[in-house]
């Protein structure tokens, strides 16, 4: 027979997948000799087996919804599956194993469910095999009806909690187990409070709390028919519910949305525990907990506790709770015993530890560990401690940072010039500083991101089933909450900048507004919010980029001890070289001119020489640009002083440089209209028809105008060649390679080499007196290229793989087009796996990068091999090309930081056989 329950003393805790993050945590912490309430684990495989009479139905439905189909397609979808799920039930095995563990759990606690006289209650609770917070759903202090509370109160002393308790269980069960709208419950609690002028739960009177019992039965048995007054059929639907909840929207869409797939995590363990009671008096309480500041990464314990509560009222954010550090002024002895057992879970399982515990009497009992989500910054912070403190080596450092996390700090802030004056503050509970406007339903948000609108989510608090305006929003701002709070934890999971808490803010999310300090703000009306202090702004405040902090410099320095694959930049301007270079790169990668031209008076003479029919009424105008463009290069090479600049020669199609045939046409026909002579217009008009292309981007560009215009192509070299001339003259050592685009024969090269880039160098040379040590290479981005590579690599200093264009070649696709018109739809219908203009087509595109790259490296073992694509700078494909014989990829400026991250977890990775990254 299969084993389909154990408990917390036999399970092994590394077998998340069977017993689920929860059920893990549990089990460690009891085998560690921390207080852990005595339960059992209801195990994924029990999960699996409650949905096999329908499975292949189940899976179909699933699959519908994993392509993202049209509102009104996934609601009869959901409809569909929810009646599949209800006409489940229990497998007897499964039940009878639970049955048995239940009487087990009686014998230990000294207790029995169901007897009126000394109840034994228990919380069931889901546990997947990785966090989903807040996704599926929890039942507390089940076991309760009519008899057993009075129980109970006799049990406690304390009939006030037992009806507490009380009320609390039949809520949640209404909700959770018998699928009754929260609001019934919630608006009518609220009614009950005010009634008794109170304003907190712990003030409402005894008599209060039977109200609510009493009206609470009344709604479900208006909208239900009853409440099970049996514990057993309590638990058995408890049960039932939390299995049910893996394949709630909320959860299908969280799993869809952070690639949770059946390999990582293919269903829910449930897991029972003895009830420990935070709300019996103001000597117990509950509190989440966190082993260093999840915002900063500061070494303390960071988190909250609330007197007279329960677990859910925490992270609900219903009412304020209050700071650990006045947990360890009131309870010093509790506060100890909390630290010392935090820590040793932070050790044993090597990253930070999110601990939820209940007080109850003066007792500390350990709930739950899991590993935290922190903030960016908390994150590399946290890595760079633990090094240095032994508790994890540098190589399980860099593997504790994603390469989001290196992009998240380098999220903007507020500018300090701005001087803007915030309206109100909350807790800073993810980072980054951003503006939007207001919207405050998820679904609002959704559709207004649809529609292309920067929006930020507002929200008195916000749920689990919000998750999907998390996503669409940029922001999250809500008036409840702390930083243990569904809307902190969800914001740093994702990665969104978030202030909660701000009780300043007063929202009527009804009528879509919110006042704060007698102001009005409106949906629609524009805010900033600072996820670094918490500020909130009406309006739009200016933001700057970030600096690096010292921890991520350090970690950045181990990375490149580590890491093979060198990392440069991609730039188009000055101001991108600086920023390349204050990020680390070893040099320029891709120094892409054409940007250079795009000032009016620069524009102007390229189109003139575009527009030249003979060399001869080309060359005034080069003469012109050159001299132009070569303060630029100058510029460039002197930031990056000894490092190499590898500089493309023009690239795009020459019809980008030119008007619309159409805006010209109407300047034609506006002169004849006012009669004036347009015969240099329509002459321009002529010469541009003549110009225009069938197809652009397979047409008269890279080297090609090189072949037919070599003059260009000479002073544009020129200009290049006089500025490094110049630096070196002044004293620095430019290192300048020059880069040939779009090759497809090798005979290309040879001919611009000997016609334009050779006699360029020698009138450098003989002109200024100095030799010039310039490595000539190509890009290598046509499919002929990477097949003649073996004898283009003859040819050349260094090749760079444009993956952008080869990636366009590989698969006929127009990158503009395809990413706009059909990607989406095939990523959704999984006809691909990545979009593959944003992480490397292995089997294709990659199989020539790995042919080409080895190939030039045998016929030529000097040649230089580097990847210039926006490949460069995504993690994914840096752990390819760190397979291949490439020898470096180059980012833009922003994701170096990144890239030399990634480049060394590659290199960690693969010495260890890994794969994928690998967060502790």
């Amino acid at each position: 027979m299969v084993k389909y329950v154990f408990s917390f003393k036999e399970a092994d805790y590394r077998n998340k997948k069977l017993f689920g993050g929860k059920g893990a945590s549990l089990i460690q912490m009891t085998q560690l000799g921390l207080r852990v309430p005595p339960g059992f684990i209801i195990t994924t495989e029990a999960c699996k087996k409650f949905y096999e009479p329908r499975r292949l139905e189940i899976a179909e439905l699933e699959a519908i919804l994993l392509k993202n189909p049209p509102p009104e397609v996934r609601d009869e979808v959901l409809k569909k599956l929810h009646g599949i799920i209800d006409s489940l039930d229990l497998p007897d095995e499964i039940w009878s194993q639970a049955v048995e563990y239940m009487k087990r759990l009686e014998a230990e606690a000294g207790r029995r469910f169901g007897d009126p006289e000394n109840p034994l209650l228990v919380s069931v609770r889901s546990g997947a095999a990785v966090s989903m917070p807040g996704m599926m759903d929890t039942v507390l202090n089940l076991g309760l009806n009519d008899e057993t509370v009075k129980g109970l109160a006799k049990q406690t002393g304390n009939e006030w909690f037992a009806y507490d308790a009380y009320r609390r269980f039949l809520q949640m069960f209404g909700k959770i187990v018998l699928g009754i709208e929260e609001k019934l419950f919630s608006t009518t609690w609220e009614e009950i409070k005010k009634k008794y002028g109170v304003k907190d739960d712990p003030d409402v009177p005894l008599e209060g709390l039977k109200e609510a019992v009493e009206r609470f039965k009344e709604i479900i048995k208006k909208e239900r028919g009853g409440f099970p007054l049996d514990p057993w059929e309590q638990l058995r639907l408890a049960i039932k519910a939390v299995f049910r909840s893996w394949m709630s929207p909320r959860a299908i869409f969280y799993r869809i949305i952070e690639k949770i797939t059946p390999d990582i995590a293919d269903c829910t363990a449930v897991n029972v525990v003895t009830m420990v009671f935070g709300n019996v008096g103001w000597d117990s309480g509950t509190g989440v907990v966190f082993s260093r500041d999840v915002a900063t990464g500061e070494n303390k314990l960071y988190g909250e506790f609330l007197p007279v509560a329960q677990g859910e009222d925490v992270v609900a954010g219903i009412r304020t709770p209050m700071d650990i550090e006045e947990f360890r002024k009131r309870f010093p002895h509790l506060y100890e015993e909390l630290y010392q057992g935090v820590k040793l879970l932070e050790k044993v399982n090597k990253d930070v530890q999110d601990v939820e515990f209940t007080v109850e009497r003066g007792k500390l009992f350990f709930l739950q560990a899991r590993n935290a989500k922190m903030t960016a910054l908390a994150r590399v912070k946290t890595a760079v401690d633990m090094a240095k403190e032994g508790i994890i080596t540098k190589e399980e450092a860099l593997l504790y940072v994603s390469p989001d996390h290196v992009l998240q700090l380098l999220y903007p802030r507020i500018d300090p010039k701005a001087k803007a004056k915030p309206e109100a503050q909350g807790l800073p509970a993810s980072p980054g500083a951003v503006s939007g406007q207001v919207v405050f339903h998820p679904d609002d948000a959704v559709r207004w991101a649809a529609q292309g609108k920067r929006v930020i989510l507002v929200r008195v608090e916000t749920k689990p089933d919000d998750v999907h305006g998390f996503y669409a929003a940029v922001g999250v701002l809500t008036s409840r909450g702390g930083m243990t709070s569904h809307a902190a934890v969800v914001a740093r999971a994702i990665g969104k900048p978030a202030v909660v808490g701000a009780e300043a803010v007063e929202i009527d999310e009804e009528e879509k507004y919110f006042n704060v300090g007698g102001q009005l703000v409106r949906e629609g009306d524009w805010i900033t919010i600072d996820g670094h202090t918490g500020n909130i702004y009406i309006g739009v405040v200016p933001t700057i980029e970030a600096e690096l902090i010292p921890e991520l410099e350090e970690l950045l320095k181990w990375a490149d001890e580590h890491r093979r694959l060198g990392v440069r930049a991609n730039a188009d301007l000055p101001e991108d070289a600086a920023i390349a270079r204050k990020f680390g790169a070893q040099g320029i990668g891709l120094l892409r001119i054409e940007r250079m031209f795009r000032k009016p008076e620069r524009l102007e003479l390229l189109r003139s020489i575009i527009l030249a029919e003979t060399p001869e009424e080309r060359r005034p105008y080069l003469e012109k640009l050159y001299k132009m463009l070569k303060a630029d290069f100058k510029e460039v090479f002197k930031i990056m002083d000894g490092l190499p600049v590898v500089v493309r020669l023009i690239d795009p199609p020459l019809h980008e440089f030119l008007p619309k045939p159409e805006e010209v046409l109407e300047q034609v026909y506006q002169k004849k209209m006012r009669g004036e002579d347009a015969s240099d217009v329509e002459k321009l008009y002529r010469r541009i028809k003549a110009l225009q292309e069938a197809n652009p981007m397979l047409g008269h560009r890279g080297v090609r105008v090189g072949v037919t215009h070599p003059d260009f192509y000479y002073y544009l070299n020129k200009a290049i060649l006089e500025a490094t001339a110049e630096l070196k003259k002044e004293g620095y050592n430019p290192v300048v390679e020059i880069m040939i685009p779009q090759v497809s024969d090798v005979r290309e090269i040879i001919y611009v080499k000997e016609k334009a880039i050779l006699p360029a160098i020698r009138d450098v040379e003989n002109s200024f007196g100095v030799k010039l040590d310039v490595k000539i290479g190509t890009m290598v981005e046509t499919v002929r290229a990477c097949l003649t590579i073996d004898e283009i690599a003859k040819h050349v200093d260094f090749i760079s793989f444009g993956t952008n264009d080869l990636t366009q070649a590989v698969f006929s696709f127009s990158r503009d087009d395809a990413e706009n018109k059909f990607i989406p739809q095939y990523l959704d219908l999984k006809i691909l796996d990545a979009n593959p203009f944003e992480t490397i087509d292995v089997k294709g595109v990659g199989k020539l990068v790995d042919y080409a790259a080895a190939t030039a490296k045998q016929v030529n073992p000097a040649v230089e091999v580097g990847v210039c694509g926006e490949h460069g700078g995504d993690p994914r494909s840096i752990q390819f090309f760190h397979k291949t014989k490439v020898d470096y990829v180059s980012a833009s400026p922003f994701r170096v930081p990144l890239a030399r991250l990634a480049a060394a977890q590659a290199a960690v990775l693969n010495r260890q056989n890994k794969h994928g990254w690998l967060p502790f």
